[in-house]
Formats: C-alpha cells, sequence, structure tokens
C-alpha cells in the first residue's frame, strides 16, 4: 500500500467527519425567500420539559397509530426550517428549572433557578415582551398551564418568586398585554385567592373580554384585550380531556393559539406570541406516559396551527423548542418492543387520572379490575396489594407536581414491563436540547446556542435595538 495515499485518503475521511452534520444540513439549498427581512411578528413555541424521548415517541406513537408523521418532525424532513441544539443551563446549575429557563429566553441572561428576571445583585432585566409592547406590537401568551406560571411569566415580568402567581396576574393586567390564556382560576378569583381582591375585575376595568369557556370563543370582539382562564390549576392533560366531556368545555392548545393569532394578526405593528405544551413537563415529572405523548401531540397541532399561518403570512418569525429535558423518557430494547409500545394506544386516561380514582378501601381486585379497564393489561396480586399501600395518609403529603404523593414511580416500572417505556427520574435533565427556527430571521440561527442567543436573535429579526 502507498503509505502516503492512505494518509491523504484518511486525513481527508477525518476532515468529513469532523463536519458538524447540522452545517451540511445548513449548506442544503434551504428555502429562505424571507432572507434578509425583518420579522413583523413572533410565536415562540415552548414544549415544556420535552427530552429528545418525549419528541421521539410523539412521532412514533403518531406514525405507528395515527398513520402520519407529526408537525414537528415534517419540518425536519422538508427542510423548512434551521435546526440547533441548545444548552439549557441556569446561573445556579447546569439543571435549570422553568423560571431561569424561560427567564434566559425573556430576559436575556441567565439568572438563579426560582426567579424571573432579576439578576444575581436585585437588578431587573427587561422582560422581551415588553420590550416589543414598547415598540408598538402586540403581545401575548397561551398555555395548558396557569398563565401565571414559570414559562410565560419569564417573557412578561420581574419577579424574585416564581411562585407569587396571585401577584403576577395583577402584574399582567398593569402592563397590559393583549392574549392571556390558560389556566389559574384561583389567581384571579376573589373567592379562592387568600387576599379576597377580584383581579377579574380588575381586567374588566382595563377593557379586557373575560373568557371561561372554549364557548366563548364564538363571541371574540377583537377591538378588546383577551384574558382566558379556562380551569382551577392547570387545564386537563389531552388524554383525559378527550376520554371525558365534562372536560371538553376547555380549548385546547391549538385552538388557543388560532384564537390568539386571529386576535393580533392585523394589528399594524405586528404581535409576539407565546404557546407553551406546559403540562408535557408535568407528565415528565410523574412519568405518565399516555399524558406525556398525548400532549406533546397536541403541541405538534398547536404547530400546525403556527406554521398554517406563518407560512401563508410570510412575515413571521417562529421558533419551535423547549426550556429543558425531564425524565429522559425512551422506548427500550427487546423482542416485544414494537408490541409493547403500541399498547400505549389502548390506554384510556392518564396515570394521573388512574390513580386517583383509587380509594385507599379498594381491594385488589378492584384495582387490578380498573387498572386493566384503563390500561388493558393485569396487575399481579403483590402489584395491586403495593399501589394500596400508598394510599394511607395521601392527603398529609405536599408537593408541587404531585401533591398527594400517588405512586407515580411504582406504577410507571409496572407499566414498562408492558410498554417498553423507560424514565431515569422524575426531574429535570440537563440535556442539550432541540431548536427549530422558520421565517424572516432564521438565517441568523447557529447550529449551538444557548438559550440566551434566543432572546437576541428575536431582537436582531425584528430588527429592533437592544436599548431600553
Amino acid at each position: 500500500m502507498d503509505r502516503r495515499k492512505f494518509i491523504k485518503g484518511t486525513a481527508l475521511f477525518s476532515g468529513l467527519l469532523a463536519v458538524n452534520p447540522l452545517d451540511l444540513l445548513s449548506a442544503k439549498s434551504l428555502d429562505l425567500p424571507q432572507k434578509g427581512k425583518k420579522a413583523k411578528n413572533i410565536i415562540f413555541m415552548v414544549s415544556d420539559g420535552m427530552s429528545s424521548g418525549t419528541l421521539a415517541m410523539a412521532n412514533l406513537y403518531s406514525n405507528r397509530i395515527l398513520g402520519r408523521n407529526g408537525n414537528w418532525m415534517n419540518l425536519y424532513l422538508e427542510n423548512k426550517v434551521s435546526r440547533a441544539l441548545m444548552d439549557t443551563a441556569s446561573a445556579s446549575s447546569i439543571v435549570t428549572d422553568s423560571a431561569a429557563a424561560s427567564s434566559a429566553f425573556g430576559g436575556g441572561i441567565r439568572v438563579k433557578n426560582g426567579v424571573l428576571n432579576i439578576g444575581a445583585n436585585g437588578e431587573k432585566h427587561l422582560p422581551i415582551w415588553q420590550k416589543f409592547k414598547m415598540k408598538g406590537k402586540k403581545a401575548g401568551c397561551v398555555t395548558t398551564v396557569t398563565i401565571t406560571h414559570a414559562t410565560p411569566a419569564g417573557f412578561c415580568i420581574n419577579s424574585q418568586k416564581r411562585k407569587a402567581e396571585p401577584e403576577i396576574a395583577e402584574m399582567y393586567a398593569n402592563i397590559g398585554f393583549d392574549v392571556m390564556m390558560g389556566g389559574g382560576d384561583e389567581n384571579f378569583n376573589p373567592e379562592k385567592r387568600a387576599d379576597k381582591k377580584d383581579v377579574y375585575a380588575l381586567y374588566k376595568q382595563k377593557g379586557y373580554q373575560i373568557f371561561k369557556d372554549r364557548n366563548d370563543f364564538k363571541k371574540v370582539d377583537k377591538n378588546k384585550p383577551i384574558l382566558g382562564v379556562f380551569n382551577h390549576g392547570a387545564l386537563p392533560y389531552s388524554i383525559d380531556r378527550s376520554s371525558n366531556k365534562e372536560l371538553q368545555s376547555v380549548p385546547t392548545l391549538a385552538e388557543m393559539a388560532k384564537v390568539a393569532i386571529d386576535q393580533m394578526k392585523d394589528h399594524k405593528q405586528g404581535f409576539v406570541l407565546q404557546v407553551e405544551a406546559g403540562k408535557v413537563d408535568w407528565a415528565a415529572h410523574g412519568n405518565d406516559v399516555a399524558a406525556l405523548i398525548h400532549d406533546q401531540l397536541a403541541f405538534d397541532e398547536a404547530i400546525k396551527v403556527v406554521m398554517d399561518f406563518a407560512e401563508k403570512d410570510g412575515e413571521t418569525l417562529v421558533i419551535i423548542t423547549t426550556d429543558h429535558g425531564n425524565a429522559n423518557p425512551g422506548t427500550i430494547y427487546g423482542s416485544g418492543a414494537n408490541k409493547g409500545f403500541d399498547s400505549i394506544a389502548d390506554f384510556k386516561y392518564t396515570n394521573e387520572f388512574l390513580l386517583n380514582e383509587i380509594k385507599p378501601d379498594y381491594t385488589p381486585n378492584q384495582v387490578k379490575e380498573w387498572v386493566r379497564e384503563v390500561n388493558g393489561f393485569a396487575l399481579t396480586d403483590d402489584e395491586a396489594k403495593h399501589i394500596i399501600g400508598f394510599y394511607n395518609g395521601l392527603e398529609k403529603e405536599d408537593g408541587l407536581y404531585n401533591y398527594k404523593k400517588l405512586p407515580f414511580k411504582f406504577f410507571a416500572d409496572i407499566q414498562k414491563k408492558y410498554d417498553s417505556v423507560g424514565w431515569i427520574s422524575m426531574d429535570h435533565s440537563g440535556d442539550y436540547v432541540e431548536l427549530a427556527v422558520y421565517g424572516p430571521g432564521m438565517e441568523l440561527l447557529k447550529p449551538f446556542v444557548k438559550n440566551t442567543d434566543l432572546h437576541y436573535l428575536m431582537l436582531n429579526a425584528a430588527g429592533v435595538e437592544n436599548k431600553f
């Protein structure tokens, strides 16, 4: 063998391997008809707590069970977006919480976990939706959790405490955001607030139309701002909503996104909108596979609504991502992996619904019958007895996403034998996450970014100088 030829060939091959595959994708002829144009509108879409495994499983479910590819994945397959990986760390940890993550997007600087756009020395960083309001744009947020929760709040306000949701509800009204929709009646309703303040009345005084039901969408007044609060706490999970007629008065994320776009799209200076699938994160915290997949699919339907508008409009920048990973779920190798994963189609409700229906006085047979009805598989006697053991003194426990300390982890471990899905934890992870960008400004995206970079990408895409 000619050693010089071998070395030359090896060097060439090594050089090819050193090229970032994302760069190769960018080198292909991405359709960039809007290159150099300013973004009149911006829609920022967040599937909160979405690990890459969540995206993969939702698309796998869509393909295998629904017979079609997901909308997010189609954007990749059709080469319509710039794509990147994103580092999601906060100022205090390589693993962020949602408040610090949203503040990175919203304030353009990393802050400690638990706070909203407040720096280490107490300095306030003006949130990006306020920046765009000051430039004459309309601004709004829609979410499947409380509208005062960390992710929408990080784009809108400053607070030392992410849990100060009653106060955040008042801040929104005083700033004057144009469309705010989600859950959280307890933060507006005088009968539920500790201070008995009627925050709905405050919004009415400021000219807002108040929506409590999806039927209210039929009477939208385009000349008035919207406050939509459709539930106490977060909105129902998508699969529970689909299976329970009593929950169907609550709008879907796609429906809220469409109403928000329609409400603001004719504004001369444009609009900015955040669309959050907040309960993807909560499902991951609970290792709740049916909740996770179906809420991710609901987010995917919202992507279609947004992209249908953006492609027709031609002046809208769309950012699709997550704020951090959570629980790192994924399918597991084995001879029954296909059949196991497909069995998730037989799950009628979330684990949250299933476990909340079990009572301390249930017999093992009652638990077994209930699980068979909801999930389609049979527990062993020992498993049923073990589950019942969790139900002593549940009301005495307290927690952020599992206030009753229900046996989510134990039940997910049982399900793993049947659905071929595993989880590494019940909490956030520090993974690099998926990021897709479409429309004017998509050429500004680099293959690897920090979460804070998106703040400045939005400003640059809209031609707004960061002087506030």
